[in-house]
């Protein structure tokens, strides 16, 4: 394995693998929280493929469990790369391909099995896969594979699993649901929590635009993405399947623009990340669930659509652009209901992201989409006004709703206001560091 290091040129490790290595080689179980692109995938690889000793048995004994294809073919071939110096045996398994080739892969005999956990399950229901020899279990991006509603088949996978194991989680926030999984199923855990918060990347410029409703930010992504020497490589984040098929769709770009969601087929989704990749196309469309298995290099531009609903997030997507040393940029789209949301990821950043006036040549529409149309049309509270669609540069004033005094449970958004406050000027040290004593 070092061999295969030196020919990869990995000479130093980052702080998730320093913090990772020796307990994941004590045998302990371990949680690590840390940043997309911050090498948790060799975290957790170096020391159990170090720790993995030669065997003919045929069933696996090591278990990776991720929530997309993409994310299995990649770490596959991470896996790959490492062991051309040893006898280790590796697959992948996952939906949207034949089950019987899966099957056939298993039945010759396997050391690690990277899978996601509905094709996992129905390999286990067929008793070609027994599981009953997983001595290490790693569970990776657990905050989506959550958010992905896979809790039950994790359930029901661990079912299958021997008791005595070793369990591993990498995430890259930490959600009420991982703190759950991690209660129920880990035994005293060492947890690591890496580059959660703070400033955003000095080599990546942001800006946002108060954008009223969908149309008006399609019509704004519209304008700008004709600079074809700025927007060269732009990768688009929307917040489900439907926005990005729809704004797919009000593009003008056609071939220049891919588009990629659970809803696709294996086939199309790979067609779509290698046309970005060579620049056949110039403009990918994914939502984050997706996104969390792309790895791609000299992204020039991230574009956040919509609002990341969790501030965490925002800082995995920018992180996509300014990668290597080179200058990356990152836009953000928010309409007034994403307001908080906004304000929750400056929290995060201690950053207050510069405002951008809306060109004047891009009209702003009154069109709305049927979500934002049934949105408006949800029952008001009885001291809560009917408001009609705002169009302007920005929002400034609190709707009734979040100006009426609550009764009821805090939402998310406000639990989130609460959490990352207002956000603080980039090296405002002393105010950062009493934030930090509270």
């Amino acid at each position: 394995m070092y061999n295969a290091l030196d020919e990869l040129g990995f000479d130093k490790p980052t702080p998730i693998q320093v913090a990772a290595y020796s307990t994941i080689l004590a045998g302990r179980d371990f949680v690590g929280i840390a940043q997309t692109g911050t090498g948790k995938t060799l975290a957790y690889l170096l020391p159990i493929l170090q720790d993995l000793k030669y065997s003919e048995q045929l069933h696996p004994r090591v278990l990776i469990l991720v929530p997309t294809r993409e994310l299995v073919i990649q770490i596959v071939e991470e896996i790959q790369k490492l062991i051309p110096y040893l006898s280790i045996r590796v697959a992948g398994a996952y939906g949207g391909t034949n089950i019987n080739t899966q099957k056939k892969a298993i039945a010759e005999g396997l050391d690690i099995l990277v899978a996601t956990p509905r094709r996992l399950y129905d390999l286990a229901l067929t008793h070609v896969l027994r599981l009953k020899s997983i001595k290490k279990l790693v569970i990776d991006e657990v905050d989506i594979m959550l958010d992905f509603g896979f809790k039950t088949q994790l359930k029901n996978i661990f079912e299958y699993l021997p008791t005595k194991r070793q369990n591993l989680l990498f995430s890259a926030t930490m959600t009420p649901y991982v703190e759950e999984l991690m209660d129920d199923f880990l035994l005293n855990p060492v947890k690591e929590t890496i580059s959660i918060s703070g400033t955003p990347l000095e080599n990546i410029s942001q800006e946002a635009y108060a954008v009223p409703n969908f149309y008006s930010k399609a019509d704004l992504l519209n304008h700008l993405l004709k600079d074809k020497e700025e927007f060269n490589k732009v990768l688009v984040f929307v917040a489900t399947k439907a926005n990005a098929d729809l704004l797919f769709e009000h593009l003008d770009f056609d071939s220049e623009v891919s588009v990629i969601h659970a809803r696709k087929e294996q086939n199309h989704r790979t067609k779509s990340i290698e046309k970005f990749e060579e620049g056949s196309s110039r403009i990918l469309i994914a939502t984050d669930v997706i996104a969390r298995g792309i790895d791609i290099e000299k992204v020039s531009t991230v574009i956040s659509f919509d609002t990341s609903f969790y501030p965490e997030n925002h800082i995995h997507r920018i992180g996509r652009t300014g990668r290597a040393e080179e200058l990356g940029k990152a836009i953000l789209f928010y309409s007034e209901k994403e307001l908080e949301l906004k304000e929750a990821i400056e929290g995060l950043m201690n950053y207050k992201i510069p405002m951008k006036e809306i060109p004047a040549e891009v009209e702003l529409s009154n069109q709305l989409t049927p979500q934002e149309i049934q949105s408006l049309a949800a029952p008001k509270g009885k001291n809560e006004e009917n408001t009609d669609v705002r169009i302007g540069k920005s929002f400034h004033e609190k709707s009734a709703r979040n100006n009426r005094e609550k009764t009821k449970r805090k939402s998310r958004k406000e639990v989130l206001k609460e959490k990352y406050k207002k956000p603080l000027t980039r090296g405002d040290k002393k105010q950062n560091k009493k934030r930090k004593k509270r």
